[in-house]
């Protein structure tokens, strides 16, 4: 098991950066604690897979160190860092067996045939692999083969910790949700660190303790499930996790209020205040799930003009239109709203965060 330290880590795949749009991944400091399970969140191209790599020895970075343990191991190669990594396509071979692909780690480094075998057979009923062993491994489902992959990675004792790249991307959907699963009892019962890299907020919420949200190369937010979602620091956070993401809309600040389409809401005078000075452009944000309808007067409200409303089962969804501005609403099943109608939907101070410069401004 390993604590993961990065420090003043950057990267630019060409020779001599001169400025940030140079570098893929852009200088950050990350601490990963030993036993936990970290993902990394990101639209693609945003330097999710550099920073694996970096973490694996895969790539050397250009500037900055990695530290297992304490360790420097910046310019150690992969061997020597005692990791797996699982990647997006399965890496096992078609003419083994899965017993013989699963053992294939132990028998490169000398474990006796013994020892062998009883890992095997752990790591294949973790897995749940244990009816396909003398199975070829060609004849698996895609399915089969990543967790065959995944297998591979686990079957060391002493791996100090586990990368997967993306590993559910080629999965059906149903199986997704069962891997993911399986993924979550694994590191419960191993506690080995993980760090799981995925454009997908689902997987990253449901399987991560914490999630690295990672953006033009940049790390601009690092928090539990429930910080990423009830507090984001930057409006790229609140828009791109949830569903539908963070309502934010253009405002300005007038005698400690915001003013969004004409209509005031009282806001915070210190933050207010704080915003002012900033001088960036200011948005009000709001997640779908904390506006509510209220009766006209209700403090914090505004009124809108409903627009659609979409019956999702559980909920309601509702789009309202605020002046020129679109507000997204989850509604109670039992909300009674139709197209054309006008309500007051209040925002509780609580749950509204004023932007400047796209950072929450606290």
């Amino acid at each position: 098991m390993a604590r993961i330290e990065l420090r003043g880590i950057a990267h630019a795949y060409g020779p001599a950066p001169t400025s940030d749009k140079d570098y893929a991944l852009r200088p950050l400091e990350l601490t990963w604690e030993d036993g936990g399970a970290y993902a990394l969140l990101g639209p693609s191209g945003c330097g999710k897979t550099t920073l694996l790599n970096i973490i694996s020895g895969l790539l050397k970075p250009s500037h900055g160190q990695v530290l297992f343990n304490g360790t420097d191991v910046t310019a150690a190669p992969p061997q020597q860092r005692n990791i797996a990594q699982v990647f997006q396509f399965p890496v096992i071979y078609d003419t083994m067996s899965v017993s013989e692909n699963l053992a294939f780690p132990l028998r490169n480094r000398g474990l006796g045939p013994e020892e062998t075998r009883k890992r095997v057979e752990e790591v294949a009923e973790l897995l749940e692999l244990t009816p396909d062993l003398k199975m070829r491994a060609s004849g698996l489902s895609a399915d089969m083969k990543q967790r065959v992959s995944l297998g591979r990675g686990l079957v060391r004792r002493d791996v100090a910790a586990i990368l997967l790249d993306e590993p559910l991307t080629v999965i059906d959907p149903h199986v997704k949700w069962l891997l993911r699963r399986k993924l979550k009892q694994v590191h419960e019962q191993l506690k080995m660190t993980i760090v799981y890299v995925t454009h997908d907020q689902v997987e990253a919420l449901t399987l991560a303790d914490r999630v690295v949200v990672m953006n033009q190369g940049r790390v601009v937010q690092v928090g539990t499930p429930r910080e990423l979602f009830e507090h984001p620091v930057d409006t790229f956070v609140g828009y791109f996790i949830g569903s539908p993401g963070m309502n934010l809309l253009p405002c300005v600040v007038e005698d400690g209020a915001v003013v969004v389409e004409g209509q005031r809401l009282p806001l915070d005078a210190g933050v207010c205040a704080r915003a002012l000075g900033t001088g960036g452009e200011l948005l009000l944000g709001i997640r779908p799930e904390f506006l509510r309808r209220v009766p006209e007067g209700t403090p914090s409200s505004v009124r809108v003009e409903v627009t659609q409303v979409e019956d999702l089962g559980r909920h309601k969804l509702g789009t309202a239109r605020l002046g020129s501005r679109t507000l997204k609403v989850r509604l109670p099943e039992e909300e009674r709203l139709a197209p054309g109608e006008t309500c007051w939907l209040e925002l509780p101070p609580a749950w509204t965060t004023l932007y400047a410069a796209g950072r929450a401004v606290s």
